[in-house]
């Protein structure tokens, strides 16, 4: 909607750079006498006083057409990033929306996962500090509340748990 408004005014000021205005009334008409007086221009003829009204109005044109330029490049331009960051969001997996990692990229590139296992949530699954929840696939014998755990990425779209730095090869996936 803005960007139309934008548009609109565009053309118009573009239209107003073309053709004054007939609005206007005069120099004469938005002075008060005294004033007009004080300026030394009740001496001027009606030519005169003619070409002072036009270059007014060149330059209240030219100031429209301006002001409209900038908001039009402004507003192109938040447009642009608009759109970008939402290409970027489109672009991202499944996976990165649920704070996991993509993988698109090779899984030794995959950066591991750290935390704090802050307690159990059901048979085998448990919860980290960051407030996620995951579940081994298989059983975990290892009592986690409490301890630093690692969840490293494993070939085939996999997830290893390691508790307090070592390997317990027990594989994980994340459900929450």
């Amino acid at each position: 909607m803005k960007t139309l408004i934008t548009l609109f005014l565009l053309t118009a000021a573009v239209a107003l750079a073309d053709t004054p205005p007939a609005t206007f009334p005069g120099v004469k008409a938005v002075m008060s006498p005294e004033d007009f007086a004080r300026a030394g221009l009740a001496g001027l003829t009606e030519d005169q006083l003619g070409l002072i009204d036009a270059a007014v109005i060149r330059h209240y044109t030219r100031t429209v057409v301006t002001a409209a330029n900038q908001q039009a490049a402004q507003i192109v331009q938040q447009t642009a990033q608009k759109n970008a960051a939402q290409e970027s969001e489109r672009k991202r997996s499944i996976f990165e929306h649920f704070g996991l990692p993509s993988f698109s990229q090779e899984w030794r590139d995959i950066a591991p996962l750290k935390g704090k296992c802050v307690g159990w949530t059901g048979g085998n699954s448990f919860k980290l500090d960051n407030g996620q929840e995951w579940e081994g696939l298989e059983a975990i014998t290892v009592e986690l509340a409490g301890r630093d755990i690692e969840i490293q990425a494993r070939p085939g779209e996999q997830y290893c748990l390691y508790v307090d730095g070592g390997n317990t090869t027990i594989r994980v996936h994340r459900i929450k």
